[in-house]
């Protein structure tokens, strides 16, 4: 049976040797390294290529969010999950935003955490406590983006035109292809045509799809959608 490779990230020795020896006890984990800060995970990442990491916040040089969202950037297969002190709803939220899988306080029992290792390695999410599908995390995304909301990261560039960005962060904002279509003056068979094309460009099934690989990548800022503006009049 091939092993789950996995690699520790945390700033104090004495949780990492705690973690060690929790995962080296199951038949189907090995450890294949450690990473102190944000900035060492990101190399491991690239040296290691592990299947799972499992990452702190709370980290020196470059915070674990910043690095979840380098490492992703980067090597997109590597799973993350977060590993923190700090419990808090949205703090969860960014954290899938930047890209990690799975998201536990650090007294999660450790049977828990393996079970979450074995989860995210096979395509899942966790969060809570709670398995998740990707459709699953794209409906809890959207939700909490319009309660949370989140800041522009322009250094993630989009394929898509400026009328296509527009339309796709009207989706986010929950309008349906006639509320698009009235919202921005224009027809309901050339909102569809935008949406197909956003489809294409962005390799994605469907609009859920769409909003959360813009959601994940910051494409999306706070307010999106500009709710409070009046539709234009006329065709």
């Amino acid at each position: 049976m091939e092993k789950i490779r996995v690699v520790i990230v945390d700033d104090h020795p004495f949780f990492r040797e705690g973690l060690q020896r929790v995962l080296t006890s199951e038949g189907d984990l090995v450890v294949i390294g450690e990473a102190a800060d944000g900035e060492e995970a990101a190399l491991r990442a690239e040296e290691l290529q592990p299947d799972v990491m499992l990452m702190d916040v709370n980290l020196p040089v470059m915070n674990g969010l910043q690095a979840t969202r380098v490492i992703k950037d980067s090597w997109p297969e590597i799973n993350i999950v977060i590993l923190t002190a700090y419990d808090d709803e949205e703090q969860v939220y960014h954290a899938v935003r930047a890209g990690a899988s799975a998201y536990h306080p650090k007294d999660v029992d450790p049977r828990e955490l393996v079970k979450t290792i074995r989860e995210v390695n096979s395509g899942g999410y966790v969060l809570g406590g709670t398995v998740l599908s990707e459709q699953e995390l794209g409906q809890w995304l959207l939700e909490k983006f319009r309660q949370f909301g989140g800041e522009v990261l322009p250094k993630f560039l989009s394929p898509l035109s400026g009328r296509e960005m527009e339309i796709l962060r009207l989706v986010v904002a929950g309008m349906s292809n006639k509320e698009i279509a009235y919202h921005l003056g224009i027809s309901h068979q050339t909102v569809k045509n935008h949406i197909t094309a956003i489809l294409s460009k962005l390799g994605v099934a469907d609009r859920t799809q769409a909003a959360v690989y813009a959601l994940r990548r910051g494409w999306v800022p706070l307010h999106s959608g500009s709710e409070d503006e009046s539709p234009p009049v006329g065709g």
